[in-house]
């Protein structure tokens, strides 16, 4: 597979089943997602779904999510290919900013643009979202990246 061409296309529902396990294997929550997979891009190589990213849209806003790649494809810029898919496709719908929740990248989404906030920073609109309901901990290191 570490050869294997790696291809980043929108996911179908069908494919809730290969992004759950591997959001389980990264300990990302699953809580949510299967309620926005269509908003989800994944990679995939030789028919195997490698990576996932999704955005939950919550009226002007998104939450950027469930950003995860297999463990033997890390560091080959696929997570990379997968975020700036995911920020292009909330770019052209309209999203004015993402937001995301890390326990693990805080250091890594500062390359896209992402900035730590407060918690108390982010919009009303996202408390909608199963990763602020509890999913994440409390404790998680919240990141904004305005759009517009």
């Amino acid at each position: 597979m570490a050869g294997d061409v790696v291809e980043i296309r929108r996911a179908k529902a069908e494919d809730i089943d290969k992004v759950a396990e591997l959001l389980s294997a990264a300990k990302l929550p699953l809580a949510g997602v299967s309620e926005c997979i269509e908003r989800f891009f994944v990679a995939e190589a030789s028919g195997t779904i490698v990576g996932s990213v999704g955005i939950e849209k919550h009226g002007n806003y998104g939450l950027l999510r469930s950003a995860a790649v297999s463990e033997a494809l890390r560091g080959r810029g696929v997570g990379r290919r997968l975020v700036d898919e995911a920020i292009d496709d909330a770019r052209d719908e309209g999203i004015r900013a993402l937001y995301l929740l890390t326990t693990t990248a805080q250091d890594y989404f500062p390359e896209f643009g992402f900035e730590r906030i407060d918690r108390e920073l982010v919009p009303v609109e996202l408390n909608a979202s199963p990763e602020l309901q509890g999913a994440c901990p409390s404790s998680a290191t919240v990141m904004r990246m305005g759009l517009d």
